[in-house]
C-alpha cells in the first residue's frame, strides 16, 4: 500500500509535467504566432517543434477550395511544391474525417502520393497525420514522420493537440500576408490609372459613395476596403455599434460585385423568431412541420449566384450556428424534413454589432465559425470618431426629410451646429437622422435654432471601446504564478512551495515574481 507522501509525490511530479507541456505549448505558440511567412514556419517547425516532439520530417498539406485535390503547402522536399493530389488518397482524407490524431505504417506502394515514397526511400517507417481545424475554407493536415515512431509520447500527443489551433491561425496569418502583398503590388500599378466613375465616388455632391455619406480618413478607409473586396467572392465581416451603416455598406459590396445585376438577399437574424431562423434560411419540405403545406424555398437558395446578407449575426442560435459553418465550407445546404444536399452558390455578407471574441469567449458564439466568416473584415467608425462628416450627414438629412414632408428648411443655427458637434451620439448616423428628421418638425422659420437632446445616460468613449482584448503572455504567465502562490498559502520554496509545483527553482521563480511586479500583498490575505 502506497503511503500518503509517497500519493502527495506523484501528484507534484504529475502537476510539474503537465506545467513544463503548458509552458512549451505558450512558447511554441508564441513563436508560431511571429511566423508572417512560410521561411520562418518552417524554421519553428524545424526547431522548436521538432526538438520537442521528436520527428524526423514534416510535410502540411492544404486543400484547394474545390475539395477536390490538395496541395503542399510546405515541405523539405521542393519538388512537391506545385503538385497536386487527390483528397482520396488514403492519407489526406482519413486525417481530415477523424477529429484525432491518425497512425500510419509506411509502405512502400506505387499508388501512395510521390512524396510519401520519397519519404519511404529515406529510411522512414511511421507516420502521424492531424487534420487542422478549418481555415478560410480549406483543411489542413500536418503529417508527422519517423524512423522509430517510439519517440512520439502521450506527453507529445499533448503537446500537439494544444498547438493546432494556433498553426491553423498561423497558416490563415502566411496566406493573408500573401495575399495583401499581391493586393499591395497591383494596387501600385494601379494607382496612376484611377477611373472618373472611381473619382466621382468621393467627389459627388453629398460625398456619396454607393449611398454612404462621409468624406473623413476613417471613411476613406472603409471605402478603399470595400472597393478592394466587392469584385472577389470573399465572405465579409462588418462590425460596428447599432446605427453606423452596416447595410449600407453591404449594399456598396453588393453594387460593386460582378454579380450587382441580381437582386441581394438580406436575413435580419435578430428579427426572426428562433423556431422559424432555419427555415427562413434554409427552406423547408412540405409536411416538415405543423403548417409546412407546401415546399418553400430558403433564403440561401433564393441568393443562388448572388449575395445573401445576415444581419446581426451575433444574435443566430448557438444550434444554428454549426449548420451556417457547413454551408460556408461545404456550400450545400439541406431543406427542414429535407434528406437531400442542395449545392449553393451564394457570396457572405455578415453584420453585428456584437464584439464576436466577447462572445466566443463566453461560449455563446462558435469559435470555428467567428474564424470563418471573419475572412475580410470591415470595422465600421462610431459617428464620434468621424466628426467631419457630421455636418455633412446633417445637411443630407435635412435635404432629404425637408423635402420628404414638403418643408421649407434649409440650415442649421451655427449653435445647432457646434451642439451637434459636441454631442456623442451613442446612435450614431441613425441616431442624427431621427434628431434631424424631428427638428424639421418643430423647426418655424428655414432655420434650425433649436435641438432637443434625449436626457439619457450616454456612454463616454472610453466606455465604448472593445470590452474584449486579449492577454499578454506576460499577463497570463502573472495570473497563473499568482493562482500557484495563493494554492501554496504564499510558500515559494520548500517541498510545499509555489516553485516546486511550477518546476523552477526558488530563485527563478523569485526573480520572475520581480520581474513582473508580483508582491506578497498580491497574494497574502
Amino acid at each position: 500500500m502506497e503511503k500518503p507522501t509517497d500519493k502527495t509525490a506523484i501528484t507534484i511530479n504529475r502537476l510539474q509535467e503537465r506545467e513544463r507541456e503548458q509552458m512549451l505549448i505558450m512558447d511554441i505558440c508564441t513563436a508560431l504566432s511571429q511566423a508572417l511567412n512560410k521561411n520562418e514556419f518552417g524554421a519553428i517547425l524545424n526547431g522548436l517543434v521538432k526538438e520537442n516532439l521528436q520527428f524526423d520530417d514534416f510535410v502540411v498539406a492544404s486543400s484547394y477550395d474545390s475539395k477536390a485535390e490538395y496541395r503542399i503547402f510546405y515541405s523539405t522536399d521542393k519538388n512537391t511544391d506545385s503538385k497536386s493530389y487527390s483528397e482520396n488518397d488514403a492519407f489526406f482524407d482519413r486525417c481530415t474525417d477523424s477529429a484525432d490524431i491518425v497512425s500510419f505504417d509506411l509502405k512502400s506502394n506505387p499508388k501512395s502520393p510521390d512524396y510519401i515514397q520519397n519519404i519511404c526511400k529515406k529510411g522512414f517507417k511511421n507516420a502521424i497525420g492531424i487534420g487542422l481545424p478549418y481555415i478560410k475554407g480549406n483543411r489542413n493536415v500536418l503529417f508527422l514522420f519517423f524512423k522509430n515512431a517510439k519517440t512520439f509520447s502521450r506527453e507529445s500527443s499533448r503537446v500537439l493537440k494544444g498547438i493546432i489551433m494556433q498553426l491553423s491561425i498561423t497558416l490563415r496569418n502566411i496566406v493573408l500576408t500573401q495575399q495583401n502583398e499581391t493586393a499591395l503590388a497591383e494596387l501600385e500599378i494601379l494607382k496612376n490609372n484611377i477611373s472618373e466613375k472611381r473619382k466621382e465616388n468621393f467627389t459627388s455632391k453629398n460625398e456619396d459613395f454607393h449611398g454612404i455619406v462621409g468624406s473623413s480618413n476613417a471613411m476613406k478607409e472603409v471605402y478603399e476596403l470595400i472597393s478592394q473586396v466587392a469584385s472577389s467572392n470573399s465572405t465579409v465581416l462588418i462590425l460596428g455599434e447599432t446605427g453606423t451603416g452596416k447595410e449600407l455598406v453591404a449594399n456598396a459590396i453588393h453594387s460593386l460585385s460582378e454579380v450587382s445585376n441580381q437582386k441581394m438577399v438580406k436575413v435580419n437574424c435578430a428579427s426572426i423568431p428562433e423556431n422559424l431562423i432555419e427555415s427562413e434560411l434554409f427552406g423547408h419540405e412540405k409536411g416538415a412541420f405543423t403548417g409546412a403545406t407546401e415546399q418553400r424555398i430558403g433564403k440561401f437558395e433564393q441568393a443562388e449566384n448572388s449575395t445573401i446578407f445576415l444581419d446581426e449575426i451575433g444574435e443566430l442560435p448557438l444550434e444554428l450556428q454549426g449548420k451556417l459553418l457547413r454551408v460556408l465550407q461545404e456550400k450545400e445546404i439541406e431543406r427542414v424534413g429535407g434528406n437531400k444536399s442542395i449545392k449553393v452558390n451564394a457570396r457572405v455578407i455578415a453584420a453585428t454589432n456584437k464584439i464576436l471574441e466577447k462572445e466566443v469567449y463566453a461560449d455563446r458564439f462558435r469559435n470555428d465559425l467567428y474564424f470563418r466568416l471573419n475572412v475580410y473584415p470591415i470595422k465600421l467608425p462610431a459617428l464620434r470618431e468621424r466628426k467631419d462628416d457630421i455636418p455633412v450627414l446633417g445637411y443630407f438629412f435635412l435635404e432629404k426629410h425637408a423635402s420628404k414632408m414638403g418643408r421649407n428648411v434649409k440650415r442649421f443655427s451655427k449653435k445647432v451646429l457646434n451642439s451637434m458637434m459636441a454631442n456623442a451620439w451613442p446612435g450614431n448616423v441613425r441616431e442624427l437622422e431621427n434628431m434631424v428628421e424631428r427638428s424639421i418638425l418643430f423647426a418655424k422659420e428655414d432655420k434650425i435654432k433649436e435641438m432637443i437632446f434625449p436626457e439619457i445616460a450616454i456612454a463616454s468613449p472610453d466606455n465604448l471601446v472593445n470590452e474584449f482584448y486579449t492577454k499578454t503572455l506576460q499577463e497570463v504567465e502573472k495570473e497563473h504564478i499568482l493562482k500557484v502562490l495563493k494554492k501554496c498559502n504564499g510558500r515559494i520554496s520548500g517541498p510545499q512551495g509555489a516553485a516546486v509545483l511550477l518546476g523552477l527553482p526558488s530563485t527563478t521563480l523569485t526573480s520572475r515574481m520581480r520581474k513582473l511586479g508580483i508582491k506578497k500583498e498580491h497574494f497574502l490575505d
